[in-house]
């Protein structure tokens, strides 16, 4: 199935593996991708860097219900138990939720930027009970302008080495 839409579902199933297991390096592929195909100009940039984007996102939606599903895990509510750690995690979750702002920047620095790693922002995030909604929105956001920047310096690369 070679042609564009080859490359659009190559690109969703690596991103949506990437997001999954930390082996699989999205960046890496969109690279070498990019710059073998030198990507065809800036609307594929963008198109492939929102279809990578896509494909971390709905990978990282797991991370996120891992998160939001650990504090009903035994071994985690055992943890839980001590005033100490109840107290840490109310502390945390009306943080987020009283500055949805700083919590959103975080996502979103986070998913752009790589630090802290998204993997653990997004587990994180489900902890906390952010916004499903506004982690996928500021996530996707992030991730998009990253790949597509990922895209867009492999172009740059390409013609550069021809």
């Amino acid at each position: 199935m070679p042609g564009p839409l080859a490359d659009v579902l190559s690109v969703l199933a690596v991103a949506f593996v990437s997001a999954l297991v930390p082996l699989v390096n999205i960046e890496a592929y969109l690279g070498v991708r990019g710059a073998v195909s030198a990507v065809d100009g800036a609307e594929r940039m963008w198109l492939l860097g929102l279809v990578a984007a896509l494909g971390q996102m709905i990978g990282k939606l797991v991370w996120y219900r891992v998160g939001a599903s650990s504090l009903e895990w035994r071994w985690v509510r055992r943890r839980l138990e001590t005033p100490t750690a109840r107290a840490r995690l109310s502390r945390w979750r009306e943080r987020t939720s009283d500055r949805p702002v700083v919590a959103g920047v975080v996502v979103f620095g986070s998913a752009f930027g790589g630090l802290p790693p998204f993997a653990i922002v997004a587990v994180v995030a489900g902890q906390l009970g952010m916004s499903v909604t506004a982690f996928f929105t500021l996530g996707l956001l992030g991730r998009w302008l990253r790949f597509s920047a990922v895209l867009g310096g492999a172009e740059w690369l390409a013609t550069l080495l021809r």
